[in-house]
């Protein structure tokens, strides 16, 4: 306990600790005023509210494609498994480039989406897109194992009692799966809430239109303005832990109904 407790401390308590140590260095009325200013607002709204859409795309997506990888047999089944793990393996920078060159007026795909009138490149579609990128791996290796020791038993018992495929897969298969896939949703949101590499090649970086909440605390830091770059962090933070406390209790929650169900 003592050596886990000194880890955790040197890791993770000491650094929050300083970051909220620096953020006292503002009175209240100044950490009022950062926090209730135009572009801060704007820059926590584009965070949370795309990383939040991100990461329910993600866990309907994330299933489905966990569901194919899992039940069926094809042609290059483990090459389409091995390639969810890239967003894992690439370094963010070079996603964002590849993102930003796939989705520019003239890239691959923004070019057909361009002559619909649809420009992803340089706006919060793209950094809804990259979110949903590095987000995806999050969902399937969360839900991938569960759904693996899922016996498909269960499915044909179902069967045999008079179940039809859409009363299996809500009332058989989808409340043992949840929460695995509110584990993956939370994981996919906190990355996407803190994810800055492949987010500020494609953003375009517009204050209040397309500026994420990470680059505005480096502009703030480059700057030399540390305690208003700490309280942005400081109110990210905080703002995140309600949130994933939220999830991981309604995880707690899906556990112990679970066994009842």
């Amino acid at each position: 306990m003592g050596l886990t407790l000194t880890w955790l401390s040197v890791i993770i308590l000491i650094p929050l600790a300083g970051l909220f140590l620096k953020t006292l260095e503002l009175s209240p009325a100044q950490f009022w005023e950062i926090l209730t200013s135009r572009r801060t607002l704007n820059a926590l709204r584009i965070s949370f509210g795309l990383s939040f859409a991100a990461a329910c795309v993600n866990l309907v997506m994330g299933t489905i494609i966990v569901w194919a990888l899992v039940r069926y047999r094809f042609p290059g089944r483990r090459i389409f498994d091995a390639i969810v793990d890239i967003p894992f393996a690439l370094p963010t920078a070079v996603a964002g480039v590849a993102l930003t060159q796939l989705f520019a007026q003239k890239g691959w795909l923004g070019a057909p989406l361009a002559e619909l009138g649809i420009k992803v490149a340089f706006t919060p579609i793209g950094i809804f897109i990259a979110m949903v990128f590095i987000g995806i791996p999050f969902v399937v290796r969360t839900v991938q194992p569960v759904l693996i020791d899922l016996d498909p038993e269960i499915e044909e018992a179902a069967a045999s009692l008079g179940a039809n495929r859409w009363h299996t897969v809500f009332r058989v298969i989808l409340p043992s799966l949840i929460p695995a896939l509110l584990t993956g949703f939370a994981l996919a949101f906190a990355r996407a809430v803190g994810e800055y590499g492949s987010v500020i090649f494609i953003a375009g970086n517009l204050p209040n239109v397309s500026e994420i909440a990470p680059l505005l605390i480096v502009i703030r830091l480059s700057e030399f303005r540390y305690a208003d770059a700490t309280a942005i962090a400081v109110i990210m933070l905080l703002a995140s832990f309600v949130i994933i406390l939220a999830v991981n209790r309604l995880q707690r929650w899906a556990q112990i109904r679970i066994p009842a169900h």
